[in-house]
């Protein structure tokens, strides 16, 4: 007879577009965890020869003839006499080999060792497999390394918040009276406080001085200032529903602790949903983050994230010359879509109805 974990997982296999969700947001997260080694250049590197250049293509044929080792053409770039804004085309006349493993800017590997190995670069010319920024930085190195922190904020935030939502959740429930009218009461009254403003005022707040590490937690805090109170009324109805049952009140007569009737007996019998709420969470996080980072209050240079590189978009004139610098907006809405599909499988394979 199969466990109920069992059920859900082939149950959650059937859900297509949750499984490729599940390969899409693998992929986003492997290239952010080592994207030292997948990203060309170093993510700070500029060169003002490069300024918004457009994205080159990895090719494999040279006027029909193939090539077993790929190349991208150069740049030939020209200036308006009169803008003076200098345009990039493709100059067929340079042709910059691809080399795999290649030796480049030193990082460090997880964070613990240096290296300079990465996995493709040119010895020639730039590679900029999705343009420059107007600094004439890779963008695609930057979109990778962006990902680090845009990925992450949302798992650290929804824990805080979750951990939270749960714990104030449950002692609402599970004692009632006078604990639980407070905790409904500061539900309310933070619910009732709008998101946007608050995030801006509390971003703003935040002092000009602190490191990116100060700063990235900060926002974390801010995220989950508001996003623990759905959690926490969900939690709390199920508390109050599950108390009366037969297995709660056998636990309290032999002798169980309250903290291991909640612990032990109450949170497992939906733990299934609290799963499927916290990939749906997630998404909420990353969107807020990318929100902050986006109008200045969030992740701040020289930190990178995909709302920050974001930033550079702002302007209509500017997205006229270089479409390109919307593509980190791309891999937001991927995360965010996949996020959303995967709570979607988890959602439907924990439903005991379905």
């Amino acid at each position: 007879m199969s466990s109920q974990w069992e059920l859900v997982w082939k149950r959650f296999k059937k859900h297509r577009l949750a499984m490729i969700a599940v390969g899409v947001l693998a992929v986003i997260y492997i290239l952010s965890i080592f994207c030292g080694f997948f990203s060309p250049y170093d993510p700070h590197n500029y060169d003002k020869g490069y300024m918004n250049a457009p994205p080159q293509r990895a090719r494999f044929f040279d006027e029909g003839e193939f090539n077993l080792r790929p190349f991208v053409y150069g740049y030939q770039s020209t200036r308006d006499p009169e803008t003076f804004r200098e345009t990039f085309t493709i100059d067929k006349s340079k042709k910059y080999p691809i080399y795999f493993f290649y030796r480049g800017d030193t990082y460090k590997f997880l964070g613990f060792f240096e290296t300079d190995i990465h996995l493709f670069g040119v010895k020639e010319g730039k590679i900029f497999l999705m343009g420059a920024d107007p600094m004439g930085r890779d963008l695609f190195s930057r979109i990778l390394y962006g990902a680090r922190i845009s990925t992450s904020i949302g798992f650290v935030g929804v824990f805080l918040s979750f951990t939270l939502g749960i714990t104030l959740g449950g002692i609402s429930g599970y004692y009632g009276g006078w604990i639980d009218m407070l905790i409904q009461r500061t539900i309310e009254f933070l619910k009732s406080i709008p998101d946007i403003p608050l995030w801006m005022g509390l971003g703003a707040a935040l002092p000009s001085d602190w490191g990116v590490i100060q700063v990235y937690f900060a926002i974390t805090l801010i995220l989950s200032l508001k996003g623990w109170t759905g959690m926490a009324r969900e939690v709390r109805s199920k508390f109050m529903s599950l108390k009366e049952e037969d297995f709660v009140m056998s636990a309290e007569l032999i002798g169980a602790s309250k903290f291991r009737i909640i612990l032990h007996h109450m949170l497992p019998s939906f733990l299934s949903h609290i799963i499927a709420s916290l990939s749906l969470a997630i998404p909420r996080m990353i969107l807020g983050e990318t929100s902050l980072s986006f109008l200045g209050l969030g992740i701040r240079p020289p930190a990178i994230s995909w709302g920050s590189l974001l930033q550079s978009a702002q302007k209509v004139r500017v997205i006229s010359m270089a479409p390109w610098l919307l593509l980190p907006g791309i891999f937001v809405i991927i995360t965010v879509l996949a996020f959303n599909f995967l709570g979607d499988g988890l959602r439907d394979a924990a439903d005991p109805y379905s």
